[in-house]
């Protein structure tokens, strides 16, 4: 069993974010069959910020999905923060804050696996987030940025320190993007950092 502040995944199933992927009836789908939580692809906090008529059919929920993890990526604390704000009527359960995706157009940004870089950085997105949500924060993040930059321990401690709830690691870096061989030492490592 897994718990999350509050949120109880008794057998550890949960169906994990894919952009382009995990819209709603793929997650009804994942739900149907056994999956606990259902993790919605990312969205952007400034999009949430814009009132972009896109992103409301990205944020559609069903009370038959059972738990529900949406993800929100962006670099800026104070636009995050402002996202959350105005999605906390929003039914889902957990909020889960991408730090790891490793698309050339994110990263740009100095979002997803940017964040990697600068540990300080998406300490302070975590506290401003947390300050604002009545939702547990969780973090997605990579090993490292890059084969010389390996700092998940690192920043899972960040994070725990600025209020996560939880962190989920992708063995691999940003470099890697999702080929080659998972680190589950990295994962490892994260484990014995944070509560």
């Amino acid at each position: 069993m897994m718990r999350i502040a509050g949120v109880d995944i008794e057998k550890g199933i949960i169906a994990a974010p894919m952009a382009g992927i995990s819209d709603l009836p793929f997650r009804l789908l994942c739900a149907r069959h056994g999956s606990e939580l259902q993790c919605m692809e990312m969205i952007s906090a400034k999009a949430i910020t814009y009132h972009n008529r896109n992103t409301e059919a990205l944020m559609e929920i069903s009370p038959d999905e059972g738990y529900v993890s949406l993800q929100m990526f962006g670099s800026e604390p104070d636009v995050m923060a402002e996202a959350v704000r105005m999605i906390q009527h929003r039914p889902y359960h957990i909020l889960d804050i991408n730090m790891g995706c490793p698309v050339p157009k994110i990263v740009n940004n100095g979002e997803g696996s940017a964040l990697m870089k600068d540990p300080q950085l998406a300490g302070r997105i975590v506290e401003a987030i947390v300050r604002v949500s009545d939702k547990p924060v969780t973090v997605k993040i990579r090993s490292g940025f890059d084969p010389e930059h390996i700092n998940a321990a690192e920043m899972a401690r960040v994070l725990q320190e600025s209020g996560a709830s939880a962190v989920c690691v992708h063995g691999r870096t940003r470099e890697q993007y999702y080929s080659g061989q998972a680190d589950w030492d990295v994962i490892a490592q994260v484990k014995a950092a944070v509560r």
